[in-house]
């Protein structure tokens, strides 16, 4: 029989593990059972106190005699016996067959006392902490209701003694008997169903397919276990009963013995399986080490894709460790994916999108050879299909859109949008959940984006980043310089490079470069970055503009961190890139400046440094801007270069 706080026993009970209620209760909910729970709750306790009451004085005024006594303990006996599956919400037992056999021996009477019996030994072997006066009353009303009616409508079609003279009476029979299990198994299983929707305030028609669908052969098995005893007990006597005290026995020693042997082999599974999770979890880290995320990101996007697949009512297990999985590992195809792209500040060139396309199909490639008990490479392939269309690898559109990959793409994108990247810093939760709202119906599923941001909305967020300060009232500012669309002129670098070999510390050829070039640029400040080969790290030497750029001078990281640490990794120009990717995190928020143009400087293979223009306005440089402190850094490795040999233990501007 089906118990609310029960372990179930698919043989003949149900098993719902988890909070006070037994129930599996998803992370994140309460377990508080509800004033129409309670009502209901007390509803059928009532009713089953009331046929409980009947069937004493039933029971009373007839004798039944010392047989059923006999079942009773069997009952109890095999109820308290029962076996659990290590590490698994599973247990058998037999006690079904016996509370079932009185019924059909005995009368609903019987059956019904029998069976609230076993509902109370099955309540007493739950935990402390589950175990309540409203469960054990419940657990002891539900199936005596349930198999009290089933037993009187099997009364009213077969009669007390059965008659199996022909082949019709034995198929009417047969009839009475799957009609007795059908209701026992509907009644039985839908009350507590129904209980348990009703605590976990979840949809009754899918607690009760999720836990009790499965049931209907351990029903039917007690049910035709209990007609062999009752054949046996009406062709011969009733004392046949007698001889089945040992069958309990028998069998729990028997079950007890597969028990140990099946411990052993779930505990060896335990053990593979947890080196299999650690590898899915070194890989995945593997991949955000080489897409300079934490790994905070993946946990951060498995856990939102699991609560909003819950919330969207995905069924099913698999389903719902597929879309665990696929949070995990979505992005390993970028491992094939060259680093200077992956990790490039600024936007991809045509071509570079391209490459950057293949991670979402080598994913999957890579995932497919692994064996997984479901579906993630479907979910890897399409994490960037579109909800028009016009996504990639294969451009499905709509529904033909794997759930799982409908729901990762959302829950990405709002984590990517809200944690920093080499090529930008993060934006707040306001902000990365109006970009969402944006591409809805575009990019993203209408459903999952009005899920998802339902979700975001039940959470706080959090504060958001403040507006952008505007340059100071009484600094100057120079009209910006028209777009040129040639090179600079050779002249004016020539003079350059002479004014630069003769500057003798790096914060004095910064200023020199300065007003070089603040005819040839917008207003912009610039900070000159030395390399230092002894720590393989850039750090700011000289600093010249309208406004200071960092809140501190002498500014170092580490060669390949930040954009100008990534330009002097990589030897790539970036243009109008976020120029507060420069900056420590405290400072960003505060800063003005927007776009950054930075170049390396190097001179016959050799890094000497970087050279960075930072501007308050967002994506105001210009190919002829780039040409320009391209010139300039040029001059410099060939006029100024001996200040940064050895580069290292240099002056730091002040």
């Amino acid at each position: 029989m089906a118990k609310v706080g029960s372990d179930g026993k698919p043989g003949a009970e149900t098993d719902i593990p988890g909070d006070a209620s037994g129930a599996d209760v998803p992370q994140g909910r309460t377990s508080v059972l509800s004033w129409p729970g309670w009502i209901y709750g007390a509803c059928v306790i009532l009713a089953g106190i009331c046929v409980l009451a009947l069937a004493g004085v039933d029971v009373a005024s007839r004798s039944i005699g010392p047989e059923w006594a006999v079942l009773i303990a069997l009952t109890i006996a095999s109820g308290w016996a029962t076996l659990r599956i290590p590490g698994m919400p599973i247990s058998f037992s037999i006690s079904d067959v016996f509370s079932i056999a009185s019924a059909l021996l005995f009368g609903p009477s019987a059956g019904a006392i029998t069976a609230a019996l076993d509902g109370v030994v099955v309540s007493y072997r739950m935990s402390t902490s589950t175990r309540s006066f409203y469960r054990i009353a419940f657990n002891a009303s539900a199936p005596a209701i349930s198999i009290s009616l089933a037993a009187v409508a099997y009364r009213a079609m077969a009669g007390e003694t059965p008659n199996l003279q022909s082949p019709a009476t034995a198929l009417w029979f047969l009839l009475a008997l799957t009609v007795f299990g059908a209701l026992d198994y509907m009644l039985n299983t839908g009350m507590v169903a129904l209980a348990v929707s009703l605590e976990r305030r979840l949809p009754v028609i899918a607690t009760w397919r999720e836990h009790f669908s499965g049931l209907w052969l351990s029903y039917f098995g007690g049910v035709f276990g209990g007609m062999l005893l009752m054949m046996l007990a009406r062709s011969y006597s009733r004392n046949v009963v007698i001889l089945l005290i040992p069958l309990p026995i028998i069998l729990y020693t028997a079950f007890r013995h597969a028990v140990g042997r099946t411990e052993d082999h779930i505990s060896h599974l335990g053990k593979v399986n947890r080196v299999y999770v650690a590898a899915i979890e070194a890989l995945a880290q593997a991949v955000d080490a080489k897409d300079q995320v934490t790994h905070d990101h993946v946990r951060r996007v498995q856990h939102r894709a699991v609560e909003l697949a819950r919330g969207l009512g995905v069924d099913g297990d698999l389903e719902v460790q597929a879309i665990k999985a696929a949070s995990l590992l979505h992005d390993v195809g970028k491992l094939a994916i060259p680093e200077h792209i992956l990790n490039k500040p600024g936007r991809l060139t045509a071509a570079e999108f391209e490459i950057m396309k293949r991670h979402a199909p080598i994913g999957a490639d890579i995932l497919s050879v692994i064996d997984f008990p479901y579906p993630v490479a479907p979910i890897v392939r399409h994490h960037h299909e579109n909800w028009d269309g016009t996504g990639y690898p294969d451009g499905l559109a709509g529904e033909a859109i794997p759930m799982g990959a409908r729901i990762l793409s959302v829950v990405d994108c709002f984590d990517a949008l809200t944690s920093d990247r080499p090529y930008r810093p993060r934006v707040d939760d306001h902000a990365a959940m109006q970009v969402l709202l944006d591409r809805r119906g575009t990019m993203y599923d209408p459903r999952v984006v009005d899920a998802f941001c339902a979700f975001l909305q039940s959470a706080p967020f959090s504060e958001p980043t403040p507006p952008a300060v505007t340059l100071p009232p009484d600094a100057p500012t120079p009209a910006k310089a028209p777009d040129l669309g040639i090179p600079p002129d050779l002249k004016a670098f020539f003079d350059l490079g002479r004014a630069l070999s003769i500057a003798v510390r790096p914060d004095r050829a910064c200023d020199v470069l300065w007003r070089c070039l603040e005819p040839l640029l917008p207003p912009v400040t610039l900070v000159l970055y030395a390399y230092d080969g002894g720590s393989d790290s850039i750090a700011a030497v000289g600093e010249a503009g309208l406004v200071r750029f960092a809140s501190q001078p002498g500014t170092r990281f580490a060669v390949g961190e930040r954009l100008s640490g990534w330009v002097a990794a990589t030897g790539q120009v970036t243009i109008n890139s976020d120029a507060r990717l420069d900056l420590d995190e405290q400072d960003r928020a505060a800063s003005q400046f927007r776009s950054a143009l930075v170049v390396r400087i190097d001179f016959g293979g050799e890094i000497l440094g970087v050279l960075s223009a930072y501007a308050c306005d967002p994506d105001i440089f210009t190919p002829s801007h780039q040409r320009a402190l391209q010139a300039a850094a040029s001059a410099f490795a060939v006029g100024a270069r001996h200040m940064f040999r050895p580069a290292r233990n240099f002056p730091i501007a002040s």
